[in-house]
């Protein structure tokens, strides 16, 4: 699955459960969250924003998408 977002669109879209920024995971079509720790997922070009259709991010997941300090 690949999802294609408008860029701007994606810039004004933040995690509905934190209010913090989304990373775009094209090759898995989901938004990831690394401080809510969940993946929203992107349907048709959509993301669906709704915390209860998110996936929570496996252990593997949080390490990468971990912010990197510095």
């Amino acid at each position: 699955m690949s999802a294609n977002l408008d860029p701007t669109l994606l810039n004004l879209l933040v995690c509905p459960t934190t209010k913090g920024p989304l990373i775009l995971d094209k090759k898995a079509g989901e938004l990831i969250s690394p401080k809510a720790q969940l993946a929203y997922p992107i349907r048709d070009d959509i993301p669906v924003m709704l915390p209860e259709e998110a996936r929570p991010l496996t252990e593997e997941e949080i390490k990468k998408y971990k912010p990197k300090k510095g």
